[in-house]
């Protein structure tokens, strides 16, 4: 009888994590028996720290984890040779794709968060209240895991508290609908939520040790994303998945119907956080000490991430990357993008600019001056040479301004700017270098260039590699402006905190649903898309857009296009685009760049989608969900199996 393999009773494993001063620096023992370790405080803390271990690095954008980056339609990267995620983004996978199969890995996680809990009460060293704490972190942790799993195949088998072993039949196994999927992970951040403390320093130790562990707010921010899920089109009652996708019990996995009333669960579940943010726990973050108002906006939106442990993180963790990985929090990624440059010990640092926007991501930041998105769509299929642009928004798509003194740089002479990078919300500044800009530090005294000449940081070449910019911009969110970031030991002394949840997220959770829901809270909607929108000092949506009063479908896009813009690769997009069901829409594009081959300054910024020699993006029906492996469907005979090319 075949049995299932994909779990581990007790994996003891040896492992250490690179974020210095966290939590999660540990060493696990893999000799001592299990009971032991939960009858010793320290060992218990290490167990505790190993259930961590299984978080993904989602600020890795190109590899790892963060590979939903790269396949949806906010990036572009120079790389389109060796990056796995171009197998999904052009449709050349199947369920035997390996790459990306975080199935088993999660799993694991999730086992180990049961054993956990089933031993813990060995532990006679710590108080009840500790006690009470780590067993909530553990179950967290596991709701944590499962939503990961959701999100990436959609619902799955709940093993509740059962500890996965190898006698248990794989014929058995099968996945439980959406619903049973929502009601357990609601349910267990409902039952812990009230022995999570408010915050970290509410237990009693250093700050630094607990830094990134589990707080009440971290329960109620994944509780709105899960509640935000289930209310959207693509767990609804969607068409795509009607009469199909039964499981051997003969339920349907989907909803065969819609139910309106699952965005007022959404709403007040975001609506829970929000009354716990405005207690004076979170806020959004502002900087207060730059003089200039527009690059204060600037660094308010940088200093989210810039800043670690700031009020705006609901719940995160120190970035855990090497100091040349992708994106990372040790400078990966300003070494990819950053202009080629020699330090002093004679090396080039790395000038790759492989980590760029998309051109759509460039053209959803909206106007300064107006608030209006400019560009509203292209012709014809994503024909990003064609767009098309809202005539009120002040947007150029043409000609250039000479003389242009680039926001957030009170130094060098004023550049040669084409008309499209004008007049921008300060995100753009903030995240964006674009072709002909200065560098954003003073100590470089450097101009980012692109295209086909000698005197170019950037010049163009036909080769293979990421050693150029593709797409005519370079991504610079996370570029503290006062390092000069040219010996690898300035990479090095950078950290940050990719903030897994973030009070913005909240507030546009609750946006979304307030529109959506039977109930229709427009004033709500409004108000809480213009918290975001004011951070930045955009003005109002319904003062941008004096028609969106009584237009759901016209605020809908708003939202969206704000979602895109504030969580620009932060690995929050693919899905929800999935989940709105506008992928298919969206995606499916030629690869649309400036003109980077061109030979002068001028004629580079005309958009072609020839200097890009990657494949088209696709979408079809069953790319809303990742396949099942065939390695787990192998075990577990009667698994249901998404959608596949049979279907579409």
């Amino acid at each position: 009888m075949k049995k299932i393999r994909i779990f581990a009773t007790a994996l003891l494993l040896a492992f250490t994590l690179s974020s210095c001063e966290s939590f999660f620096d540990v060493e696990l023992d893999d000799q001592a028996k299990i009971e032991d370790i939960f009858r010793q405080k320290t060992e218990v803390q290490k167990y505790l720290s190993h259930l961590y271990s299984y978080i993904p690095q989602e600020e890795e954008v190109v590899g790892m984890h963060g590979w939903t980056v790269g396949r949806a339609d906010e990036s572009l990267f120079s790389w389109y040779q060796w990056v796995y995620y171009t197998q999904f983004r052009t449709g050349n996978y199947s369920s035997a794709t390996t790459n990306f199969n975080y199935w088993p890995d999660y799993y694991i996680g999730i086992n180990q968060c049961s054993i956990f809990l089933k031993y813990i009460d060995l532990d006679k060293e710590d108080t009840p209240a500790t006690l009470a704490y780590m067993k909530a972190e553990a179950r967290f942790l596991r709701a944590y895991y499962y939503f990961l799993l959701f999100r990436q195949y959609g619902p799955v088998f709940i093993w509740g508290d059962q500890i996965a072993d190898e006698t248990i039949d794989g014929k058995t196994v099968d996945r439980h609908t959406v619903q049973q999927n929502i009601d357990f992970m609601v349910g267990e951040l409902d039952a812990i939520k009230n022995d999570l403390p408010v915050r970290t320093d509410d237990i009693g130790i250093d700050g630094k040790q607990w830094a990134g562990r589990v707080t009440r707010g971290a329960a109620l921010a994944l509780k709105s994303r899960i509640l935000l899920y289930a209310a959207s089109p693509l767990y609804n009652g969607c068409d795509l998945y009607k009469g199909q996708m039964q499981n051997i019990r003969g339920e349907f996995l989907f909803p065969q119907s819609k139910d309106e009333t699952k965005w007022e669960a959404a709403a007040q579940a975001a609506w829970d956080v929000i009354e716990l943010a405005e207690t004076g726990l979170y806020d959004l973050y502002k900087d207060t000490e730059q003089t200039d108002e527009f690059t204060r906006y600037m660094s308010s939106y940088q200093g989210v991430r810039l800043k670690p442990w700031n009020k705006e993180t609901i719940w995160g963790w120190w970035s855990r990357s090497g100091v040349y990985s992708w994106l990372g929090g040790t400078g990966g990624l300003l070494a990819c993008a950053m202009p080629g440059m020699t330090g002093a010990s004679g090396a080039v640092y790395q000038g790759y600019g492989g980590i760029q926007p998309s051109l759509k991501l460039v053209d959803s930041y909206p106007m300064y001056t107006t608030g209006r998105y400019p560009v509203t769509g292209y012709q014809g299929e994503n024909d990003m040479s064609k767009p098309i642009v809202d005539p009120q928004s002040g947007y150029q798509a043409t000609g250039f301004t000479d003389g242009y003194k680039q926001p957030g740089i009170d130094w060098g002479d004023g550049i040669k700017a084409h008309n499209s990078c004008i007049n921008r919300d300060p995100r753009y500044y903030a995240c964006l270098v674009p072709n002909g800009f200065w560098w954003p530090n003073k100590t470089e005294n450097i101009k980012f260039t692109c295209y086909n000449n000698d005197a170019c940081t950037n010049k163009w070449n036909a080769g293979e590699g990421g050693g150029i910019t593709r797409v005519g911009y370079v991504w610079r969110r996370l570029y503290e402006t006062n390092k000069s970031l040219r010996e690898a030991t300035d990479y090095t002394t950078m950290k940050t905190v990719y903030p897994a949840f973030r009070l913005a997220e909240i507030y546009l959770n609750y946006a979304e649903a307030c529109n959506e829901k039977p109930q229709r809270d427009e004033a709500a909607a409004l108000e809480y898309l213009n918290k975001v929108r004011e951070r930045v000092g955009l003005n109002k949506i319904q003062e941008a857009y004096p028609e969106i009063r009584g237009n759901q479908e016209l605020l809908r896009w708003c939202i969206q296009k704000e979602r895109m813009v504030e969580f620009g690769l932060e690995a929050m997009r693919h899905y929800d685009a999935c989940r709105w069901m506008i992928a298919k829409k969206e995606y499916p594009s030629e690869n649309w760049t400036l003109h980077v081959s061109a030979t002068t300054y001028e004629e580079s910024y005309e958009r072609v989608s020839n200097d890009y020699v990657g494949s088209p993006a696709v979408f079809r029906d069953k790319d809303c969900l990742h396949p099942i492996n065939a390695t787990q469907m192998a075990e577990m005979t009667n698994m249901t199996q998404n959608l596949s090319l049979i279907h579409i």
